[in-house]
């Protein structure tokens, strides 16, 4: 190989003989969405120690450096705050949990409970994967929930209903898309026309469905008037 010659040959021989490396050491471990493969993947959380190397020998420490987030897959690094995305996993089972509780919540509303409305209800739970689910069970599940809190049913939405709409809808908001969020809101919006007009108290529940999910509430206003006109 010819000797470089010249002043930026002597800058490349100094960057060969001084530079840095880091050792890493795993402090932790476990599953999460690596934006870098599109899908859920191991992962080891890191450490760094740099030092400075003259001829690739590490001669001085030069400080910590991390933590940081190694796929186990493709080697990426990452922040470690990639680690606040839900996996494919969780975020399916957030979406689940959340449209049965916005259809429970819609149900409790509508004192009535009529075979309309649980239909549509368990017709929405089973497209979200809960497969089985079925009216009788959505009929005796705000039952027993309204024997377990004292509420009534068909009463404006209490703070014990708002606390677990937001307890439900509040992480999983962030990692939707607006039309990730109007659909969840359109779906409670059905149930609640099934049986007819909306009522008060059914529209005080999907106004609190909107506000858990960021949107405005001119936008629930408008999405509520879309799901009431026939397409």
């Amino acid at each position: 190989m010819l000797p470089v010659r010249g002043r930026n040959g002597r800058a490349a021989r100094r960057v060969r003989v001084l530079g840095t490396r880091t050792a890493w050491t795993a402090v932790g471990d476990g599953e999460f969405f690596c934006p870098g493969c599109g899908g859920d993947r191991n992962y080891q959380r890191l450490t760094g120690r740099r030092r400075f190397t003259l001829l690739g020998v590490p001669v001085l420490p030069r400080g910590d450096t991390g933590p940081v987030v190694e796929c186990a897959a493709c080697r990426s690094h990452f922040g470690t705050d990639v680690l606040d995305h839900p996996t494919t996993t969780r975020f399916s089972a957030m979406l689940r949990d959340a449209v049965h509780t916005v259809a429970l919540a819609v149900l409790a509303a509508d004192g009535t409970r009529t075979r309309p409305s649980l239909t549509a209800a368990a017709g929405t739970v089973r497209a979200a994967g809960f497969e089985d689910c079925t009216e009788e069970q959505l009929n005796a599940l705000v039952e027993a929930l309204a024997a377990d809190t004292g509420r009534v049913c068909g009463q404006p939405c209490g703070p014990g209903l708002a606390i677990e709409l937001h307890e439900a809808l509040d992480p999983l908001a962030p990692h939707l898309a607006p039309a990730g969020r109007e659909s969840i809101l359109l779906q409670g919006a059905r149930i609640a026309l099934a049986d007819g007009p909306y009522t008060a108290a059914e529209r005080e529940v999907l106004a609190t469905v909107g506000a858990a999910l960021t949107i405005t509430s001119d936008e629930v206003t408008r999405l509520l008037a879309t799901a009431r006109t026939p397409s």
